[in-house]
Parts: structure tokens; C-alpha cells; sequence
């Protein structure tokens, strides 16, 4: 009864409803090439209204670079399964998108096509090549500059392989950005990305995490733990700040490597796994090789590709470009008409060196849109530390910065008793002071080494 009842609904509802329901841009076509429907994400996709659309060659609306060399439909017309091909498309706008375009034949009662569906999805991690002096972008990156260009160009056939990838950058430049974008335009896309931060874990946690357990290993181990490795399964692990990994976990590290077999903590046989490895890291790894503190070999391992993402001060009129983006990208998100900034507060930000590159600029910007009142930021909307020190006005604002910054000062030194009294009262067991101040025991390993109280005892 229920059945019948659904089949009413959806008879009811007609087939232009169901349409605009899919989250996918979806076009129906005439075997003679012309529009018939398009749904509400293929008009936001293409510009074009379904009115417009109506009666057009198929080719005039949807403008793919699939559709220039050999028409698809006859093709999806002789086959059984849905075609599905990667190109671009130009919309009305003229932006060029790089989609993954899907269509399947539905058949009439004589089995020829009465119609077919097409289906279009972009694909997240496209390069989409500037127009009309606009900037390149991947993913979520974009820039203008020469440098980011260049890499740009690489990166496609970066994420193509399976070979292991080294992402090197200052703090703030996008290196985790860039790998999960990596990921997205690789084969391994529908595959899991899993991220591990090196530098964030002791020893002994980040080995279980990394390796997973077998049930009895240790304390505490009531049941097998598949590791991070294994979770990535099919798709992609990301290892930041890879040069803190400590020296025994490196070893393991580089066995991994070499065979592609995980041992966890108190098994005794391997898992074979089919997992895609790209590590990052802010330190000079060579340097840390000359040091001790890194294997020359993992370096070596880890290093088959290697992208540099450079930092902010050397991008040029990427600055600019940033700029109107945060703009637009925060303004929008706290429903605001902020439109641009006044020339003092633009002078400001363009002289300003950023050593925390990309992230501290979206902070400033986040920060200015935050603080304006108007359609413009002034330089009253920066944060304190960018604003001039030299006039005498200034001597007051920077005494007002002094002032901001005790509390901040104070609260660290506020933290850093609580956790000592912590580690007394309970006798110096970590797991136990943790409890104690309601942290996990990962973040109160992490502000233990924040504030230097860490030493090489493990936790």
C-alpha cells in the first residue's frame, strides 16, 4: 500500500520537481541535440534559465570540451551504462570549470533512446586557468604570481601518481590545504584522507595512532585498533610536520615505506595496505639530517616529489589578490556589505611582511570585517599591531597594546601554574593531572610542551 502511495507522490510530483531535487546539474536532451530541461543546479552552473535554454543546441548551452571533438551522445546511445568523461566547461560568465560529466540513454518502448540525462559535477581539485587576467586557482588555492603558476601546472600530474610527496613551506602558507587538494584530484578522490599531525602526539600515543594495536599490547589495549595507516585505506594519508616525528617512529616509518606492510603494536603479522603517503614539513629536513634529529634515508623515501609553497612576502600581487578574496569570503560569512578597504588601511596591508603568511592574513582580514562598521575598512579596523607606533596617538595605542597583552601573558603564566599544581597533587602522573583539569590526554600532553614542561619523560 505504501508502495502504491510513493508511486503516486512521485507521478504527482512530476518529473522537473524530481529534477531540481538531485544536488547534481542535470540536463535532459532530444536525440536531435536540442535542450529540453534543465534543473535548478544546472542553471546556476551553466547561467543559462531553463527558458533560455529550451529548443538550443545542447552544444550552445552546456559548452564542454568534451562536445568539440566527438559528440558523446551517440556513444552513450549504444551503451548500456552511463559514459562518463572529465573536461570543461565555460559558463556564461566565462569561467572555465572543470567538471566530470556523466549521461545515460533512456530508452523508449522500441529500446531506442527516447532521451538522454546529463549530469554534471565539478571536480574540486581542477586547475581552472585564469580569464581575462583573473588568477589560476586549484581547489581552494589561487594566485597570480609567477611562482604559484608555475606550480599550478604541476600539479595535476602530481596528483595523478602514486608517488610519495614532500610539501614544503613556511608556517601559514597552505601546505595542509594543498595536500587534501592533492587528494581530491587524484584517483584515490573517493578514498579517505586521513591527517596526522607528527608534532602533536608523544611517542608512545603517536605510534599506536600511526600503526594501530593488537588487544593485550599494553595497558589499557581492551580490543584491536586498526592505525591511521590502515584507516587510509584506498586513499591518501597525510603526515604534517613530519620533521617532528621522533627518531625510533622514523624507522618504522621507512620499514613502511619500503614494503607497504603495517605491523601494530603486539602483532605478530603484517597488514598489506594500498595507501598513498604525502608528508609536509616547515623545517629545513636537511638541515635536521646534518643535525641527527632526521634519517637520511626516510628524507630520501619521502622526498620521490617535492612542492615548495612559497611564503607570502615573496607571491607579489598575490597579496592583492588575497586580499579581495578574504574580503569577499568574510564579508559574506557575517552578512556584511564590506566592499573594500580605504587607502591607509590598504597601504598598511600591502607593506606589511606577513611571517604568517596566507593564515595571517585571513586572520587580519577576519578581523577587520569583524571591527567594520561601514562599507570600507579603515585602518582604525586593523588589529593593534599593525597600526603605526611613531605619533604621539600611536604612543597611547601602543601602551593600549601593552595593556591587551598582560592578560594574554598572564593567562599563560595563569596555565602553566595550574597544570604544575596538577602534576604535584597527583604525583606527577600525567594521565591523572589531565583528568584532574578535564583534558584530554593528547592536549594536556600538547600544552605541556607548549609551556616547556614536557622534558624527555613520556607521559
Amino acid at each position: 500500500m505504501r508502495l502504491w502511495k510513493g508511486i503516486h507522490h512521485m507521478t504527482a510530483l512530476g518529473a522537473d520537481t524530481l529534477l531540481d531535487k538531485l544536488p547534481f546539474a542535470t540536463a535532459v536532451i532530444t536525440p536531435g541535440r536540442r535542450v529540453l530541461f534543465l534543473n535548478r543546479a544546472m542553471e546556476a552552473l551553466t547561467g543559462f534559465s531553463r527558458d533560455e535554454a529550451l529548443g538550443l543546441r545542447c552544444d550552445c548551452v552546456l559548452r564542454c570540451s568534451a562536445c568539440l571533438d566527438d559528440c558523446p551522445l551517440a556513444e552513450a546511445g549504444e551503451q548500456d551504462k552511463p559514459l562518463s568523461l572529465e573536461g570543461d566547461v565555460i559558463n556564461r560568465d566565462r569561467r572555465r570549470l572543470p567538471v566530470r560529466l556523466s549521461l545515460s540513454a533512456v530508452p523508449d518502448e522500441t529500446g531506442a533512446p527516447a532521451f538522454y540525462l546529463e549530469t554534471l559535477e565539478e571536480r574540486p581539485g581542477g586547475i581552472r586557468p585564469a580569464l581575462e587576467g583573473g588568477p589560476m586557482s586549484f581547489s581552494r588555492i589561487i594566485g597570480r604570481s609567477p611562482a604559484m603558476e608555475r606550480l599550478f601546472e604541476t600539479l595535476p600530474a602530481v596528483a595523478q601518481t602514486d608517488s610519495s610527496l614532500l610539501i614544503t613551506g613556511e608556517t601559514g602558507t597552505g601546505k595542509d590545504v594543498l595536500a587534501e587538494a592533492i587528494h581530491q584530484a587524484s584517483p584515490r578522490s573517493k578514498g579517505p584522507f586521513i591527517k596526522v599531525n607528527c608534532g602533536a602526539l608523544p611517542e608512545s600515543l603517536l605510534e599506536s595512532e600511526l600503526f594501530g594495536h593488537r588487544k593485550g599490547a599494553f595497558t589499557g589495549a581492551v580490543k584491536d585498533k586498526p592505525g591511521r595507516i590502515q584507516l587510509a585505506e584506498g586513499g591518501t594519508l597525510f603526515l604534517t610536520e613530519v620533521g617532528d616525528l621522533p627518531l625510533p617512529l622514523q624507522v618504522k616509518l621507512l620499514s613502511f615505506l619500503d614494503d607497504r606492510v603495517v605491523y601494530p603494536l603486539g602483532g605478530t603479522s603484517g597488514v598489506v595496505t594500498n595507501v598513498r603517503l604525502i608528508a609536509a614539513t616547515h623545517h629545513d629536513l636537511e638541515a635536521a639530517v646534518a643535525a641527527g634529529r632526521f634519517r637520511q634515508d626516510l628524507m630520501f623515501r619521502l622526498n620521490v616529489i617535492r612542492l615548495h609553497l612559497p611564503p607570502l612576502r615573496d607571491r607579489g600581487v598575490d597579496v592583492r589578490l588575497l586580499l579581495d578574496h578574504f574580503l569577499n569570503v568574510c564579508s559574506a560569512q557575517l552578512g556584511k556589505n564590506v566592499r573594500g578597504l580605504d587607502e591607509r588601511a590598504l597601504a598598511t596591508l600591502m607593506g606589511h611582511p606577513y611571517p604568517g603568511n596566507v593564515r595571517e592574513l585571513r586572520n587580519i582580514v577576519e578581523y577587520a570585517c569583524t571591527m567594520c562598521r561601514g562599507e570600507q575598512v579603515t585602518a582604525s579596523d586593523l588589529p593593534a599591531y599593525l597600526k603605526p607606533q611613531s605619533s604621539a596617538p600611536d604612543a597611547a595605542r601602543a601602551a593600549e597594546q601593552e595593556q591587551h597583552a598582560a592578560p594574554q601573558a598572564d593567562y599563560a603564566e595563569l596555565e602553566r601554574g595550574r597544570m604544575l599544581k596538577a602534576l604535584l597533587e597527583a604525583g606527577g602522573r600525567k594521565g591523572k593531572a589531565a583528568q584532574a583539569l578535564g583534558l584530554s590526554r593528547t592536549t594536556f600532553w600538547r600544552k605541556l610542551k607548549s609551556h616547556g614542561l614536557a622534558g624527555e619523560e613520556k607521559p
